[in-house]
């Protein structure tokens, strides 16, 4: 006789998120919104960036992009049909204003259509201010190395705030200060607009330059947001994963990631440039004015991080701090940086509350993104992006039971878009977009992510 052995059913995990957690998507305006020449918007450091030769990997850029600027009540429409609470979008800065500073109506009008399309479809607006977008009349005059950056975008922000007090709460002074500073004027990079390589000097300018126009984008909201507007910056920090979670190799990864962000975020807690990044950077050291860290170092109601990828870390024989270089088959995405490693979300919140004691987290950015990605039969079949994401948000869902104070997440990205120096060949939408007819097709992702927002659980 054979013994049958019954597997009793069990209820569904319950990966259960807080009712109040905060599920978005993201996107910026020079990726998506297209509409480069017309009604009064300038050009931008990507436009001219995109027009070099050989700077975008298929020749492309984002005059057209995704045609959000006409077809954005379809794209709103889609939003609300998969159950986000809030979209998180920028403000093309060359779209609003021009080379005097004045503002440009035509282009303040796009964006208070699109907020009012939101609240029409009962969703939250957070709204970034700078997703690398320069005017290029700035960068002409020496873009991010030069002061007179910085005070443009005090006007800037006044203006924007002021235009959209009352419809925004949530603002976003800058989006990954790294990317327009470092992968954009470091000799040893160049891959981000305007490609153009300065000295050590002048980019460590570049660093203070961006934290003073942080510090102006919450001056900016405190005197003009109206009641009830909260701010705060979305950074993509460098993220250490202790290889053990041992006492020594979470030590050797938070003292790591502390010296890694020394610059950026352990500037903005405390006040000044340490000490200790003061010796290492030496006579190349930024150039501080009296008063610049009052500003810089102005309260925020939340930090925003974007997070993809990480080091991993363990202590070496001397209790120092180790990075273990990934052998050729670690798993990653097609984008060649982004190695997958979900308890990057974990230690990445994790560290940013127990080093600068941050109360308020948001996952302003996560995501991954693949080459080819062929609709058939109306769907594209993208179950290596679900595994993603149900992966990092395992991770989120663990730090927030760990106490970590992560109110909201938003996926990067709503749609595939023009992706940068990679033009159209990366996509990280988990709607599809049919570039040569601007077709949206919801991925499988979408639908995924969809059932995770109703179900505000892990599924």
């Amino acid at each position: 006789m054979t013994t049958q052995h019954r597997i009793e059913p069990q209820a569904p995990e319950r990966s259960e998120f807080a009712t109040d957690f905060l599920w978005g998507c993201a996107t910026s305006s020079y990726q998506i919104e297209g509409a480069g020449a017309i009604d009064g918007r300038v050009e931008s450091i990507w436009d001219r960036f995109a027009a070099t030769p050989g700077k975008v990997r298929d020749g492309s850029s984002g005059a057209v992009a995704c045609d959000h600027y006409h077809r954005w009540p379809q794209d709103l429409d889609l939003l609300k049909s998969m159950g986000v609470d809030a979209y998180r979008f920028s403000i093309a800065w060359p779209r609003v204003m021009d080379e005097q500073g004045r503002p440009n109506e035509r282009g303040i009008d796009f964006y208070k259509r699109l907020l009012d399309g939101l609240a029409e479809r009962g969703m939250r607006a957070f709204v970034t201010l700078y997703h690398w977008d320069l005017p290029q009349w700035l960068e002409d005059r020496g873009g991010w190395c030069e002061r007179l950056t910085v005070d443009a975008f005090g006007r800037y922000a006044d203006t924007i705030v002021s235009e959209f007090s009352g419809k925004v709460k949530n603002w976003i002074t800058l989006n990954e200060i790294r990317c327009f500073t470092r992968l954009a004027y470091a000799a040893d990079a160049g891959n981000k607009a305007p490609g153009r390589p300065v000295s050590k000097a002048q980019l460590n300018q570049t660093y203070h330059h961006a934290l003073l126009c942080h510090g102006h984008g919450v001056r900016a909201v405190r005197a003009y947001g109206g009641p009830g507007a909260r701010v705060g910056l979305t950074d993509n920090c460098e993220v250490s994963i202790p290889v053990t979670e041992t006492t020594t190799d979470i030590a050797a990864a938070k003292a790591w990631f502390i010296d890694e962000n020394i610059h950026l975020l352990g500037a903005i807690h405390a006040g000044r440039y340490e000490p200790s990044y003061l010796a290492r950077v030496g006579s190349d050291a930024p150039r501080v004015s009296p008063g610049d860290f009052d500003l810089i170092s102005l309260p925020t109601d939340y930090l925003g991080l974007n997070i993809y990828t990480g080091s991993f870390l363990r202590a070496d024989r001397n209790n120092h701090p180790e990075v273990i270089t990934l052998p050729a088959h670690y798993p990653k995405a097609d984008s060649p940086w982004l190695h997958l490693a979900p308890q990057a979300i974990y230690w990445a919140t994790r560290f940013v509350r127990e080093v600068y004691g941050v109360k308020e987290i948001y996952i302003t950015e996560n995501g991954c993104g693949y080459n080819d990605e062929p609709v058939v039969n109306g769907e594209v079949n993208d179950l290596h992006r679900r595994d993603f994401l149900r992966s990092y948000l395992r991770e989120t869902h663990r730090a927030i039971a760990d106490g970590v104070p992560v109110h909201g997440y938003f996926l990067w990205s709503f749609m595939d878009n023009f992706e940068w120096e990679d033009g159209y060949l990366r996509r990280f939408g988990i709607i599809h977009v049919d570039f040569a007819t601007q077709r949206r097709t919801p991925k499988l992702s979408a639908r995924y992510y969809a059932s995770v927002m109703r179900e505000n659980r892990i599924v």
